[in-house]
């Protein structure tokens, strides 16, 4: 049993136990794992949690069946970010959005702990307005992509902008297409994988399909180009929703993980050749790129549409090593 309450600012949970033995921070990421459990040892170490009232200092404190666990959470922290003259390639520019390349290793936007070298901390320097819509640490952003994966981006740079681009996003009107390099080689040429996605039950920091808060997901592949000998293979990809992780978690879903993605189920040591094992050595991200962009003008309503000039590097060295 979880019981919510508000005190000014703070959250405060309680939490009723039906289980001995098991260490409080361990039991706190299982019983509530919208934080992680790095989160919850923190509140313990900082006097937050208590136990049938009395304040807590260790994570590794056995709990007792029918214990109350209470323990309050602090409001977020308010981040202060900086505009930083971080290189930026701009595709496209006009008074309400900005199309722009993201390369792999970037965060989109700041989080606590990470308010510098982000996407936003470019924007804020290169543009002199950029939409606030979503709050300072999320300025312009109207979509994102995860840190690894290198792609085009749509940027709104004035609140009508941002408004307008966010209703095509849920309505599924932005045309997202990305090449990936998954391992193995599917049955068919063509497919659909649609399989709901939500936050994994294993672990909270990875979204899943055995998950809590499924929530429908729809991907679209072609097949582009088979390496049979290196049981590697080049998808098109069409995005129909736009779940966190949604494109790793599906191909891991159905036995393709990612060249390169460790999280999501690849394992260098079952590539059967030298020369794949050299490509993913060379590639120090994911091999998935978003590459192309399609939406409707907020403003104008004009149909703009948008493609990488080249795939950004070491793609096209791995590409011609696996070609040899």
């Amino acid at each position: 049993m979880i019981k919510f309450d508000k005190v000014m600012e703070q959250e405060v949970l309680t939490f009723k136990t039906e289980e001995s033995g098991k260490r409080l921070d361990q039991f706190l990421a299982s019983a509530y794992p919208e934080f992680s459990r790095s989160y919850y040892q923190k509140l313990i170490k900082d006097g937050l949690v208590y136990i049938n009232e009395k304040p807590i200092k260790k994570p590794s404190t056995k709990i007792k069946e029918g214990q109350e666990i209470r323990l309050i959470i602090p409001p977020p922290e308010k981040l202060e970010i900086e505009p930083e003259n971080i290189p930026l390639d701009i595709y496209y520019e006009d008074k309400d959005i900005a199309v722009i390349y993201k390369p792999p290793h970037m965060v989109v936007h700041p989080s606590p702990g990470h308010t510098s070298g982000t996407l936003v901390n470019a924007l804020l320097y290169h543009f002199e307005n950029v939409s606030e819509f979503g709050g300072r640490e999320r300025a312009g952003i109207v979509h994102r992509l995860d840190k690894d994966t290198a792609g085009l981006m749509v940027i709104a740079k004035s609140e009508f902008a941002h408004k307008e681009l966010q209703k095509q996003f849920q309505n599924r009107e932005v045309d997202k297409r990305y090449i990936a390099i998954i391992t193995g080689i599917p049955e068919k040429s063509y497919g659909l994988i649609d399989i709901p996605i939500g936050r994994s039950i294993y672990n909270r920091q990875k979204m899943g399909t055995v998950a809590t808060n499924l929530r429908d997901a729809l991907t679209e592949y072609w097949v582009k180009q088979i390496w049979e000998k290196h049981n590697l293979t080049m998808v098109d990809i069409k995005l129909h929703t736009g779940r966190t992780h949604q494109i790793r978690v599906h191909f891991s879903a159905i036995g393709h993980p990612l060249l390169n993605d460790k999280i999501y189920g690849f394992k260098k040591s079952r590539l059967p050749t030298p020369e794949a094992q050299k490509a993913s050595d060379i590639l120090d991200y994911h091999a998935l790129v978003a590459y192309k962009l399609g939406f409707k003008h907020p403003r104008t309503g004009e149909w703009k549409e948008f493609q990488l000039k080249s795939l950004p590097e070491p793609l096209p060295e791995i590409l011609e090593l696996l070609s040899r």
